[in-house]
């Protein structure tokens, strides 16, 4: 079995696009290191789960897709998924004698178009974990903001 792995794009600060499943509120996270990262904030543990800056629920890792994303991820794996199930399917009938099959070429899905992230929101750092700054859309300025990390409100 093959892996396939896609890149979603940051925008310039570093910051990636993530979406609530339950307010469904966009917002960004920043990916990697920050620049004033202490060496404890470093090494310290991925949580299991995070909380939403805008409505504070929590929700695992793997739950913050946007639904471009998934759009995206889907479309980009659709051609090689068809290319491994068609020469999975070549390698299994090689040698029957009574069905022959080649695998078409080059008549799958085309790539989808590569994702841009805008340079939008607003950079904020919550007092509890300044290593964790996040983005909100400019609108929610002024009202309660909650840590990725532990889910303390703090105003945007």
């Amino acid at each position: 079995m093959s892996s396939y792995s896609i890149q979603l794009p940051l925008d310039s600060d570093g910051f990636l696009r993530r979406e609530c499943p339950h307010c469904l509120g966009e917002f960004k996270w920043h990916h990697g290191p920050v620049d004033d990262q202490s060496e404890e904030q470093e090494q310290a543990e991925i949580p299991s789960v995070y909380h939403c800056p805008l409505c504070s629920a929590t929700a695992n890792l793997d739950s913050w897709w946007t639904q471009e994303q998934l759009r995206f991820a889907e479309e980009s794996a659709a051609g090689p998924a068809i290319d491994e199930i068609q020469n999975a399917l070549a390698r299994a009938l090689h040698n029957n004698k009574h069905i022959t099959f080649e695998p078409g070429r080059g008549d799958g899905p085309l790539p989808p178009v590569a994702l841009h992230e805008p340079d939008d929101m607003t950079i904020l750092a919550p007092p509890c974990h300044p290593a964790e700054p996040i983005k909100i859309p400019e609108s929610r300025l002024g009202t309660a903001i909650y840590c990725l990390l532990c889910g303390t409100a703090f105003t945007g």
